[in-house]
């Protein structure tokens, strides 16, 4: 499926979208073994949990701080609760990569002179310096975070937010996220969505289902009718 036209602007959810979240433990995975990728599928697991059981809460705090919580209890749960390695998977995560093929898609986007945006429950400081170490920041326009509204995805004011930042109509931006619960929410908000699903997941039992669904981001220009 293509893209209806009038797709003025490309939103990306920024991490497991554009940057790797697993990047951070794999950079030790010689000091930690054979448990990184399950360290990194806790701690990723756990930072999603806190984030939507504080909404639920009322108990917002920026998700660097959800971030921290939810390694804290990662390496306690796989028996790594070393302060030296809590603080070299901070600083690694605060500078994640990208996912190889993100900044060519970028270019493309930009080159074709549709706007670019991350809509993110990440903290203003969090993907700033994402961006600047991925070497993306003069790819994206808009960084739109959570912290606007003070609460987290898949709240419907998150969407909102994006239309009102970026002055346009929900059918005239194209979401894309690699959360499944994430893409319904956008395309309930309207957008055009395309699940990034990296790891083949099986679709969500949720109403609202995504327009497109893709393994990476590499084929989205093609989708949205820009490829050079």
């Amino acid at each position: 499926m293509t893209a209806p036209l009038g797709i003025k602007a490309c939103l990306f959810d920024a991490y497991g979208t554009l940057f790797d979240v697993s990047a951070a433990a794999r950079a030790l995975a010689t000091d930690i073994g054979p448990q990184w990728q399950p360290l990194a599928d806790t701690w990723r697991a756990k930072q999603l949990n806190y984030s939507w059981l504080r909404s639920l809460m009322g108990a917002h705090v920026d998700f660097w701080q959800v971030t921290a919580d939810a390694l804290d209890y990662a390496l306690d749960a796989h028996g790594l609760s070393r302060p030296d390695m809590r603080q070299r998977l901070l600083d690694l995560y605060f500078n994640l990569a990208c996912y190889p093929e993100v900044p060519a898609m970028l270019r493309q986007l930009k080159t074709a002179g549709l706007v670019t945006g991350i809509l993110s429950n990440g903290a203003p400081a969090m993907l700033e310096a994402a961006c600047r170490s991925a070497g993306i920041a003069d790819l994206i326009d808009h960084l739109i975070s959570v912290e606007e509204v003070g609460i987290y995805k898949p709240d419907p004011r998150i969407y909102r937010l994006a239309m009102e930042r970026l002055v346009l109509p929900a059918p005239a931006i194209a979401f894309h996220s690699s959360n499944g619960w994430d893409i319904h929410a956008g395309k309930r908000a309207g957008f055009f969505a395309i699940w990034i699903n990296r790891s083949d997941q099986p679709a969500e039992r949720l109403p609202n289902p995504p327009d497109v669904v893709l393994h990476n981001l590499s084929d989205v220009p093609a989708v949205l009718g820009v490829a050079v």
